[in-house]
Parts: structure tokens; sequence; C-alpha cells
């Protein structure tokens, strides 16, 4: 691949993706939970009345809302650009989905944030219940198109590089050490610079994979940014397609969160959707290239035997 400046330059230019598909009205909950922090004060008033009344909202005209919410129309269609619709009517039609799943009693059941003074096994049910739905949430708003572009890449690259920041390097980690199994060369540099100098080296043929719950992580959209313009075909895996990875990616896979609070931090609910997303990505390859991902897997598999206690359970 050429290393000419004005050619990097310009490239991006030619690598239009697609936008992904406005959410499932069962994640719209989820969407507006995510999305409310980074929200104008206005348009969080527009997001909680859709969700505190959906039907109620979708019975109403672009400026029946406005006067409800005491806003304007152009930030209630802001609001359902900003959701992932392309304009107001695609989201009253969500919200009369949902309403309707709500009434059918289908939509969850919301269960109280976690309290400091809450016993243990009040604890362990609202976590199992808020971590069950961001996993249903994420499924449910998953562009599979996106996925499976994403799969065809990974299934015939020459090499992988994935970056991410604190808990979604773990993640990162956790689809690097996935794909090594399966005979995929991936990588998921430890350090910001390191990154960015790996992502110097990929070209066409190349995949890099970028895991961001806020989309607006430096230290992850740098790497990207560098890997998209030498060619790499990129993926981002991230709660806000809107944030500042969208402009340098061309497969995005969108994630849930459950509810954040004082002992429920955003890394820690993110992480829930980012495994369920890596794992599927890595299911896919396997899926594909099968034929070599069985026999690595087998390999992979008796190399470590030894290391495991071949003695019976003495119980």
């Amino acid at each position: 691949m050429s290393s000419d400046p004005k050619e990097i330059a310009e490239r991006p230019l030619h690598r239009l993706h697609r936008p992904p598909a406005p959410p499932a009205p069962a994640a719209l909950a989820s969407k507006v939970r995510t999305l409310a922090p980074s929200m104008t004060r206005s348009m969080q008033r527009v997001a909680d009345a859709l969700v505190a009344d959906p039907a109620g909202a979708a019975g109403l005209t672009v400026t029946g809302l406005a006067g409800r919410t005491g806003t304007s129309e152009a930030t209630v269609v802001r609001t359902a650009r900003a959701l992932g619709y392309p304009g107001y009517r695609q989201l009253r039609l969500a919200l009369a989905a949902l309403a309707a799943d709500q009434a059918a009693g289908r939509a969850p059941a919301v269960t109280a944030d976690i309290a400091v003074d809450d016993p243990l096994p009040s604890v362990v049910a609202k976590l199992a219940h808020d971590e069950a739905q961001c996993l249903a949430d994420t499924a449910a708003g998953l562009d599979t198109t996106a996925l499976e572009a994403a799969v065809a890449a990974l299934a015939g690259a020459r090499r992988v590089d994935v970056y991410g920041i604190g808990a979604s390097h773990l993640v990162g980690q956790d689809l690097v050490q996935k794909l090594l199994r399966i005979g995929v060369i991936a990588h998921a540099p430890t350090d910001p610079h390191l990154a960015v100098t790996n992502a110097v080296q990929l070209r066409s043929g190349d995949v890099a994979i970028a895991i961001t719950h806020s989309g607006r992580t430096t230290d992850v959209i740098e790497p990207l940014r560098v890997a998209f313009e030498h060619g790499a075909t990129t993926v981002a895996v991230t709660g806000n397609p809107g944030g500042g990875i969208g402009q340098y990616t061309d497969h995005v896979l969108a994630t849930s969160t459950a509810r954040e609070s004082e002992l429920r931090p955003a890394a820690m609910s993110s992480r829930t959707s980012q495994l369920l997303v890596v794992d599927c990505l890595f299911i896919g390859v396997a899926q594909r290239t099968y034929e070599r991902a069985a026999p690595a897997l087998s390999a992979s598999y008796e190399a470590l035997a030894h290391r495991h206690d071949p003695r019976p359970d003495p119980r």
C-alpha cells in the first residue's frame, strides 16, 4: 500500500460506511439511558418523556410532544436522531411498538438501583435482572448486517488489532485470546502509543476493532483513525455510535448498558454488552473458518491438557 501522505489523507473520503440501523423498540429505553448523559437538558426532557409514557408520546405530533416537554420541535427531532432514528415519524412507530409490548406484558419490569444497605441476596437479584436486560437490549439493537460484514472481514484478515482502555481493554483481550485459539493473528496493545505505532503497519486486508462505551475515548479513536487511513477495515463496538469514533468506522456494532449508579459505574455496566458482541464476533468467525478453526481449538486444548491435574476428584 502506498505511503504517500496525500493519498492517505484522501482515502477516508472514499470510505463512507452505512449508518447503523435504528434501535429496535425493545432497546429504546436502554438507548435513552445510554445517551441521556451526553444530551442537552432540553433533549433529556424529551427522552425522559418518551420512556415514562411511550403510548402517550406515540400519540403526539412533534408539535404536541414539544409542548408537553416545554421544548421546541427542533429539539424533538434532534432527540429522535440522537436516539438513532431518521426522524420523529420512525421514533413514533418504535414508541407505539414499545407501548404494545408493555400492554401485553412483554416489556420488563424496572427494578430499583442498588443501594449501599441492600442485602447481598437483593444485590444478586438486581444485578442479574439488569445484566439480563442489558443483554436483551443489545441483542435487540444489534445491526446484524454490520455484524456479518465484521465477521467476514475478520475471517479473512491477515492481522487484527483491538484497541480499548480500562475495562474495554479487558474485553479486547478476551476477544484476542479467543481469536488466537482459532488461528487468527490478533493483538491488543496495552500502551496507547504502541497502539498507534501498530496501527501504522496495518493495510487493506487487516482489521482494527475499537471498543469504547463512550465513543469519545481519544486513546482509542487515535489508533483507529490511523488504521482507517492506512486501509484497514475498521469496526467499533460502542454505546455511542454518534461519538467521534464513528467517522473512522466502517462497521458499527452498538451496545447497550444497564442503569448506572454510584455502585455500578459505566465501565461495569457496559462490559456485559461488550462481551456479548465479542462472543458473537468470535462464534461468527469460527463458523466461517470451521475447517481450520476446529483443529486449531483442538490443538490448543491438547497443548494445555498437561497443565490440568489428571487425578480424579477425591470427593
